[in-house]
């Protein structure tokens, strides 16, 4: 790897009308930024990012997910803007790329244009029907001249459609050599590091254009913009599982996120959503169901189930309306309208309709401990913390208030039921 790489991400996002920082929003389950390092360390080994705004936060984010890559924060008081953002960093590699930290969808290979180029410069272009809110790229016969940007350009600049999509590749040698001239002599009072083009092109630098396009370079500027990037990835995460044999019924009412992984023949229904470290293998997730930073092998699931996180699942046929959390099922059937919290259960055991386990108490959660083919009837109750031993029945209606059911058990608490005689008709004064 022959490329040092600048992720700029200092910046308030003022436009996203939010107190989260611009760049840890997020997209498929991941902040933004996360995307653009997780490309591009495919293709460097020297990433550096640029922070400043709530720069604790988006540091701390970012280390959960990678460790190799170095944070500088930006002067942003006395040396504000893009220019600034890049100033004091030693690079190490002879070519630097520069991307920002609201391109989540760009990949390693739309930047393979940026390495194959042996130009001093080179930049980013695509061409807009409606170029508002982007800086303008002036471009002649020699290359490119220089970039305006919209708040500095004048009503004939505001009419060019060629517009800088905001990555640049430098060699080292014109930021070392250019960067110390910057000027905030502009109506921002701010380092443009696009006044690098100008510069360069005074002292017949080769400059190169390089049209991409507009999908993968896109900036996220809004919650609009975020909810379109949002779109398209969903679209090539949904794209990436289907090539690798996951069946969608209506692809585009699944929700997937990018830590979601799937092995084997997976089945997905409509409406599902996948969050989290989610693992599905060889199984059937039906119509409107949420599987949150959940393990799946060999089962189906709903429709309309919910199955929480750190959850278990193998073997296992869990119904309509049924919530699992940070659970262990294997060979498990829990056909409809039950909640099994914090539970262990082995395999052959049925649990009826309206069960429930009782783990919380107000302060603490409590574990329940079920094994193997425990039949527990509908609309009981299990009191946590308890112990189920093998081959135990639990009639319905039950309330389990015994820490511990022995093998071979019936475990039944009802209170008698009393019939009165004609008392529907005197109850209503009618006969």
């Amino acid at each position: 790897m022959s490329l040092s790489i600048v992720i700029l991400a200092a910046g308030k996002g003022s436009r996203m009308k939010s107190s989260t920082a611009k760049v840890l929003h997020t997209i498929s389950g991941k902040a933004m930024l996360y995307f653009i390092i997780k490309e591009s360390l495919r293709i460097s080994d020297d990433v550096t990012v640029v922070i400043h705004h709530q720069k604790e936060a988006v540091q701390e984010e970012m280390m959960k997910h990678f460790d190799t890559i170095k944070f500088v924060v930006q002067d942003a008081e006395n040396f504000p803007g893009t220019g600034g953002a890049v100033m004091g960093i030693t690079p190490k590699h002879e070519k630097v790329l520069v991307l920002n930290g609201d391109m989540p969808l760009i990949t390693a290979e739309a930047l393979s244009g940026f390495e194959a180029s042996d130009a001093d410069i080179t930049m980013s272009i695509f061409n807009l029907a409606d170029p508002s809110g982007y800086g303008r790229v002036i471009i002649s016969e020699a290359g490119v001249e220089r970039i305006i940007e919209e708040k500095d350009a004048s009503t004939q600049e505001k009419a060019v459609t060629h517009v800088n999509a905001g990555i640049y590749s430098f060699t080292k040698s014109v930021l070392e050599t250019y960067l110390p001239r910057l000027s905030n002599d502009n109506a921002q009072a701010e380092y443009y590091l696009t006044d690098l083009i100008a510069m360069a092109r005074e002292d017949r630098l080769t400059i190169s254009p390089l049209l991409v396009d507009e999908e993968h370079f896109k900036g996220v500027n809004s919650k609009f913009d975020l909810a379109v990037a949002e779109e398209i990835m969903q679209a090539r995460i949904r794209e990436k599982w289907m090539k690798e044999g996951v069946s969608m019924q209506l692809p585009s009412t699944i929700y997937i996120e990018e830590g979601v992984v799937f092995k084997g023949e997976s089945m997905l229904e409509n409406g599902v959503r996948l969050c989290g470290n989610t693992l599905l293998e060889n199984t059937h997730i039906k119509c409107g169901c949420v599987i949150e930073d959940s393990i799946i092998k060999n089962s189906d699931i709903g429709p309309m189930a919910h199955i929480r996180p750190h959850s278990h699942i193998e073997q296992t046929h869990i119904g309509n309306f049924v919530e699992i959390k940070k659970s262990n099922l294997k060979g498990v059937k829990a056909g409809h309208l039950s909640y099994l919290g914090d539970a262990q259960i082995g395999e052959g055991t049925n649990v009826g309709a309206g069960v429930i386990t009782c783990n919380y108490d107000g302060i603490n959660k409590y574990q329940t401990i079920i094994g193997k083919n425990v039949f527990i009837g509908s609309d009981s109750q299990l009191i946590a913390p308890l112990v189920v031993e093998d081959d135990v029945l639990i009639a319905a209606g039950t309330t389990v208030t015994s820490e511990k059911i022995l093998k071979g058990s019936l475990a039944l608490s009802r209170t008698p039921l009393k019939s009165v005689a004609g008392f529907y008709y005197k109850f209503f004064g009618k006969k």
